[in-house]
This record gives structure tokens, sequence and C-alpha cells, in this order.
């Protein structure tokens, strides 16, 4: 027989939706639970009029819940309602920003920005998203001057989990801008909603956008989104009592499963823990430590590299420091960090599986959860350290 392959124990699990880990006591026993009262109802619940309260209570600007089931069902029905509300066609995205497969917004997410991340998406369709460059607020005034522009959406901390942070200054500027203007500012915030902030980067970054789309921590794991923001724009969504009205200028939405018992059991048991901000307090100086510490190594290696992000997000890069790639100033080539350290990054991976840690190799970032704790993070600047000097010893380090 051959041998068995050791267990690797996985200090970091891709954990963007799991933000209290993967198996938390009292999500496990709320959904263990509500399994006994029934599955699915078809109908509504008290638990999901408590799941929107607690939303309301986390999440700044949140006047009114929409709950969906995905993030990117979530961002569709953001734009559907933003167009609805203004009258206008067109949508501004970043280029490099992540908004899920729905056909308007498939364009400019991954470098070649030229090129859309799904085939099968119409011309005409995607005509109508107009590309801004990130952090160019220059940019954003021009196309709102050409344009009849609904909304601006982008991932608020930066695209696609922060590869190329966004400016905090840029986020101010461009909710003036925008309101200003009567343009509707949809923040994505599937992946940063009650992660770095109870209020995730609303709060974090004190700039409230008319629309959050919400999702993964929302439901405590489980399959679970909504859409929060102003109440003008999502009273689109409602029935009014007018026929006209509601054939002709309603947005239709509607799912089967949005809100359904069980995902409701789990957003309320989550969010009653994440709202009093304890764990992410906790989380983001531990994010701050880790980052702090696989700095260190390659400082004290002598590998040109950085480790950046915010609150309990990181991404790993090596062959150029903050400054060489524009991180400290704002001056990012926002390709150069899509594509991160190209073949590196997979002999990277697979030296640190080796020493026990797992991250999101695709991108060569991670996202901590609450069950991981300062040895934890010990651990895993250790498994930096052995894995640079392990790729050093390969000869396969700039």
């Amino acid at each position: 027989m051959g041998r068995r392959r050791p267990r690797l124990p996985r200090l970091l699990e891709r954990s963007r939706r799991l933000i209290l880990g993967h198996n938390h006591p009292a999500i496990v026993a709320a959904i263990t639970e509500q399994t006994r009262r029934g599955l699915h109802y078809g109908a509504c619940h008290e638990l999901e009029v408590r799941w929107a309260e607690l939303v309301r209570a986390c999440v700044p600007g949140a006047e009114k819940v929409r709950f969906t089931m995905t993030g990117t069902e979530t961002t569709a029905l953001a734009v559907r309602v933003a167009r609805a509300a203004t009258g206008r066609s067109k949508i501004v995205k970043l280029e490099g920003h992540f908004h899920g497969v729905h056909d308007a917004l498939v364009a400019a997410v991954k470098d070649p920005f030229e090129i859309p991340m799904s085939a099968g998406v119409p011309t005409e369709t995607l005509a109508s998203t107009l590309v801004a460059r990130h952090n160019d607020l220059a940019h954003v005034k021009a196309l709102l001057d050409e344009h009849e522009v609904a909304a601006v959406i982008l991932e608020p901390a930066g695209g696609r989990s922060m590869t190329a942070p966004t400016s905090p200054a840029f986020l101010r500027a461009l909710r003036e801008l925008t309101r200003a203007r009567s343009v509707v500012l949809i923040f994505d915030e599937v992946v940063t909603g009650f992660r770095m902030a109870p209020g995730g980067a609303q709060e974090y970054f004190g700039v409230t956008a008319d629309l959050a789309c919400l999702a993964k921590a929302v439901a405590g794991g489980l399959p679970g989104a909504a859409l929060t923001g102003r109440a003008d724009l999502l009273d689109t969504i409602a029935f009014a009592g007018d026929s006209k009205r509601d054939r002709t200028r309603r947005v239709a939405d509607q799912g089967t499963y949005s809100a359904a018992p069980i995902v409701a059991a789990a957003g309320v048991a989550a969010l009653e823990i994440l709202k009093t901000g304890e764990v992410q307090r906790e989380l983001n100086r531990k994010g701050d430590r880790l980052r702090a510490g696989m700095n260190q190594v390659l400082k004290t290696r002598g590998v040109p590299g950085t480790v950046y992000g915010a609150s309990s997000i990181f991404r790993i890069f090596l062959g150029a420091d903050a400054a060489t790639l524009g991180l400290d100033d704002g001056t990012m080539d926002v390709a150069r960090l899509d594509r991160g350290m190209g073949p590196l990054g997979a002999k990277l991976h697979l030296a640190m599986l080796l020493h026990g840690v797992d991250y999101n190799r695709g991108s060569a970032n991670g996202w901590l959860n609450a069950a991981m704790t300062d040895a934890d993070i010990d651990a895993m600047v250790d498994a930096f350290d052995r894995s640079l000097d392990r790729l050093r010893q390969e000869r396969a380090l700039p």
C-alpha cells in the first residue's frame, strides 16, 4: 500500500463569507433549531423581520432592506433600481472591480481589461457599461459629463478584495460628485460588509452610499444576500396598489428562496454577534499584526515585495515594494497588481501549503476569521518565512 499523505493543517481557509469560522456554535445551533420548525415556508416569517432589523441597526444609510440569495443577484438588482429611479441607462464601474457575473458588469474585471470576463455577453449590453480608471475622479467626472449615468458602482475598499486599494479621499470625493449629479452611488460590500466594521466599509471609511450590496457574512455563511439603502430607491421594488405604476414603473424582483428561514436563522445568529464590533476590532488588530509580521520577514530576508491590505484582509506581492507598486501614493498600476506575481504566485502558494497555510491562490490574498488566534498569526508569519527560505534555495525568488 502507498503511504497515506499527512493531513495539512489549514490555518487560513477561504473565509470571505465565514468571518466567524466554519462552524460557529451559535450559527450551527440556530440552523439546527430552525430545521425542526421548517425548512422553507414559501411565505414571510418573523426571522426575516429580525434579520432586517439587525441589518438596519448595523449598516449606515440602511433605511430599507431587500433580501436576495447571492451577491451577483444583489448587484444586478441595485443596477436595475438605479436605472428605474433615475430614468437613465448608463452605469459606471471601476477598472478591476468585480460585481458578480451578470451581463451588465462583466466588463473590465481582469487584465487585459478591454476583454470582458465572460463570453456570451452581447456587445450592445456591454456598451451600457462605462469603465473608469481606478481612483481617478477626473475620469469619473468626464464620464458623467459625457453620458446620462444612472449609477456608479464600486468595491469601496478596492477591486477584487483590495487587489488595488481604493483611496479614502477618492471615496469621499466620489460621494460628493455623485450626490451633486443625482447619480446613485452603489457600494458592493459583498466582501467588506460586516467584516471591516459592523457597518462594513461605509463605517470604516466614513462614507455612506445610496445603495449597499451585502452577501456572505450577512447570512452567516449560508447562501443569502441583501440590498439595502435609501427608502425612496428600495421603494421602486414595492407594490403600490396602482396597477399602471406596478406594471410599468415597478422594479420586478422575486426569489423563491430569498430570506428562507434557515438562511435567516443563520443571518440573525451571525449579526447578533457581529453587531457589537468586538469581533471586527480583534480581527483588524490581527490583520495589522499579520501584515506587519510578514513585511518584517521580507525586510529581514532582503526579498523585494510587500504584504498590503486593510482590516482583516491581506494580499502578498513579491518582486516589488509598496512604493514601486504605487501603493503608498495611490498611483498604482491596476493591471500590474491584477496580474500579480505570475508563476511565482503558484510556487509561493505550494510552499505555504507545505508549511500548513492555505489562502486564495489565484490572487495571493486571504481573509482572517474569528476562530483564529494570535498563535495562528505567528504560525502564518513563520510559514511565510520558511516558504521564502524554500523558494530562495530553489532560486525561485526575484
